[in-house]
């Protein structure tokens, strides 16, 4: 693996790209040295950035016409004769539930702050501890619903909960790994105090949108629609948010992994080679070329979390990046060693802990006021704070993206970068071959025996 070609260390964010069709990225000279073959970046994905766009567009004139019917008065644009369904109106009025919601706010920015100021030794402690806790914090919360007569919901927890147990039994011999490679992450990101700062950026946007978002959800919830018509409405509203959320996670994971990338392959952050203002390249591309892609592969946001750093490196479109960072990783066997890895759920689980704070902070105040509002206001601010916790920690989870694609294509990037680590990185991806080759002889043992059976028995 260690012939794999990669990017060479002349070049800048803005050269990076796909070269020809056969796979080939880059090629190395025969004094050793890496040689880019580059391409200029073009527009990806146009046609996903309109419709990103159009709905931002529609979605802040529907939120703020939503927000302002109860604003100060009671169905200010007469909204309620376009529904079938009344119930009996308290008066409610948007100002009753906005407060709340900009308190869910606060606690998740201040959440996904406090994580990136610790960033650290800290930061892989807190990773630990959410492992744990987060199995306790949904029975907690199971409890609580049952406390407050909401069965169903009681149960959604309650069954959470057991999932969450059995997962982390069923991983606990691969968390020693994760950690690791969480730790060498968190150790990456550290070295890169700008791309801290941009996440920073990012979410200061992020809270200026759910200022007019929850605007709008204010005034649903206090809306004398029936409880199914609030869901519904609510459930299109949080559908949104995620995807806006989604696109603006992505664009960090982009401006990081190009950032990570650069480090790597340009030996340090100090070196003489790195190219001017890289963070300021990277930042450019993410939110111009490669925008179309993020938001089209932001709806399908699971299952491209090592499949984003292709955009970011090589400005393809999302379809051509799927496809070829999952052959690299085929051919190169690494994939046995991202399928080992629960980097992206321990991170996910600090992500719902986040989150579960926040709404539960939500939940208690409207619980104060309102008992039969406290699961709408805690779930969605439980998704306000997701989304917020969720633009830190997807710094550390482009890093670690960044760090296996860079493996993949050429192990020594690794190497000159912490050797001990590319040791243990390179002893287990060995392990893991040589389990996955055992298995597979015992299968192919298995099926011969059984067909071997069979033919006995015919005779």
């Amino acid at each position: 693996m260690s012939d794999s070609p990669a990017p060479s260390s002349n070049s800048d964010p803005g050269s990076i790209s796909a070269v020809d069709q056969t796979g080939g990225r880059s090629r190395r000279s025969t004094d050793g040295s890496q040689t880019l073959l580059s391409e200029s970046r073009h527009w990806r994905d146009v046609f996903w950035l309109g419709i990103f766009v159009i709905h931002l567009i529609g979605l802040g004139f529907l939120l703020s016409v939503l927000g302002l019917n109860r604003f100060k008065k009671t169905d200010r644009f007469n909204i309620s004769r376009y529904t079938n369904q009344k119930v009996e109106t308290k008066g409610e009025l948007t100002e009753d539930y906005w407060p709340i919601y900009a308190v869910a706010g606060g606690v998740g920015a201040l959440l996904g702050w406090m994580w990136l100021l610790l960033l650290g030794s800290p930061a892989n402690q807190m990773l630990k501890i959410s492992v744990h806790i987060l199995t306790t914090y949904l029975a907690v919360i199971s409890v609580l619903c049952f406390w407050c007569d909401q069965f169903f919901w009681g149960v959604a927890f309650a069954i959470a909960a057991a999932l969450q147990f059995l997962y982390v039994i069923s991983v606990i011999d691969r968390l020693s790994f994760t950690m690791l490679v969480l730790q060498k992450a968190v150790k990456m990101v550290w070295s890169l105090p700008e791309v801290k700062r941009v996440a920073y950026v990012f979410m200061a946007v992020m809270l200026l949108w759910m200022g007019i978002w929850s605007f709008g959800t204010a005034g649903v919830v206090a809306s004398d629609m029936d409880d199914g018509g609030r869901w519904w409405l609510l459930l299109v509203l949080s559908v949104s948010l995620f995807w806006t959320g989604a696109v603006l996670c992505n664009t960090v994971h982009v401006i990081v992994s190009g950032m990570v990338f650069l480090v790597l392959i340009h030996d340090g952050r100090d070196s003489v080679s790195m190219p001017h203002n890289p963070l300021v390249k990277s930042l450019r591309y993410a939110v111009t070329t490669s925008l179309g892609s993020i938001c089209y592969g932001s709806l399908f946001t699971a299952a491209i979390r090592t499949l984003r750093w292709e955009i970011a490196v090589y400005g393809k479109g999302f379809n051509r990046s799927a496809r070829d960072a999952w052959e690299l990783f085929q051919s190169t066997g690494v994939e046995a060693l991202v399928a080992y890895d629960c980097s992206g759920a321990v991170l996910l689980m600090g992500t719902i802990v986040g989150g579960l704070i926040t709404g539960t902070c939500a939940g208690a105040w409207t619980y104060t006021k309102w008992h039969d509002r406290v699961v709408m206001v805690g779930s969605t601010a439980m998704l306000m704070g997701m989304v917020l916790v969720g633009l830190a920690m997807v710094v550390v989870e482009s890093a670690v993206t960044s760090i296996y694609i860079c493996y993949a294509e050429d192990p020594l990037l690794i190497h000159r970068w912490d050797a001990e680590f590319f040791n243990q990185m390179s002893e287990t991806l060995h392990q893991r071959l040589q389990y996955r080759s055992a298995r597979a002889r015992e299968v192919l043992t298995n099926n011969r025996f059984d067909s071997h059976t069979q033919e006995s028995l015919s005779v």
